[in-house]
């Protein structure tokens, strides 16, 4: 059984511990954020007693308050606890909570009577906790990119990449993917449609898939389009971005797109986490 790991993401309001899970659920860890601590033993018995992957590395947003409880808690029923802690300076943090006009938590549980005094007691109170943090991460300079960076740097699940790519076929004539961010058109190539014993198969199945493969032209433009596309995701993963989906398109959506998607997710699912899905595939 795989050993079950806790990521505690804590610190001061306003700091920025929204957007680190936001990062860290792209980065392949569970979030939950929010999660009642009142609840803390049953989280504590599905960690514990489940094989479900997911819950193998946990991240788990918590505030001032409640966090002693959770901490404590995960250490003694033996589970790899690491604290990640974020802080921001008061001035930084005074302003962030104006311009999004949110309600600080000490406010929340009538603790203190102004944003300022909020501020000053939550970080009293985190004076005796924040030792126990594996990573400190000062926000106050800091825009979401740079989080992002440190928290791949510092906290990555494997040496796989980060950046996912999703591979999907379609057919133009029920309209392109609207979530796509690379769009190719391989309505030029060679119609199985018009073999009439491939007719009826799709590109899952072998003998349309070697038909497609097999033509000069698909050979000239997959050339073409590894080429192309090398590049890209490189530029788009140095860019920051996280996932990214490439469509596939031919007229009905059933041969061509879906064997050429075949072929991307083989040639690529050993570079990047790839998926591969065909939108309008005969059932």
């Amino acid at each position: 059984m795989s050993e079950q790991n806790v990521l505690l993401i804590t610190g001061m309001s306003g700091a920025g511990k929204t957007s680190a899970m936001g990062i860290l659920e792209d980065m392949g860890y569970h979030c939950i954020d929010q999660f009642p601590v009142q609840l803390i033993k049953n989280l504590g018995e599905i960690i514990k007693d489940q094989p479900d992957p997911r819950y193998t590395n946990i991240a788990l947003a918590t505030n001032a308050l409640d966090y002693p409880k959770f901490l404590n808690y995960f250490e003694n029923i033996g589970v790899n606890v690491r604290v990640v802690f974020l802080d921001a300076s008061n001035e930084k943090l005074l302003l962030r909570y104006k311009f999004t006009r949110r309600l600080h938590p000490f406010l929340m549980f009538s603790k203190a009577n102004t944003l300022e005094e909020a501020i000053e007691m939550e970080r009293d109170t985190f004076d005796t906790l924040n030792e126990r943090a594996v990573l400190h991460i000062d926000t106050t300079k800091m825009n979401l990119q740079e989080l992002k960076r440190v928290l791949e740097a510092k906290l990555p699940l494997s040496s796989k990449p980060v950046f996912s790519i999703s591979f999907t076929s379609f057919g133009y004539k029920n309209g392109v993917p609207l979530d796509a961010d690379l769009l190719f058109d391989v309505r030029f190539l060679p119609n199985p449609y018009y073999v009439e014993e491939l007719k009826h198969l799709t590109g899952d199945d072998p003998e349309v898939y070697e038909y497609v493969m097999k033509h000069e032209e698909t050979k000239i433009f997959l050339a073409k389009l590894q080429s192309f596309l090398d590049y890209a995701f490189q530029q788009y993963k140095k860019e920051g971005k996280t996932h990214l989906t490439v469509g596939i398109g031919c007229t009905g959506g059933h041969h061509r797109s879906i064997s050429v998607t075949n072929w991307l997710y083989d040639h690529y699912k050993d570079q990047y986490h790839c998926f591969k899905g065909h939108r309008d595939k005969k059932v």
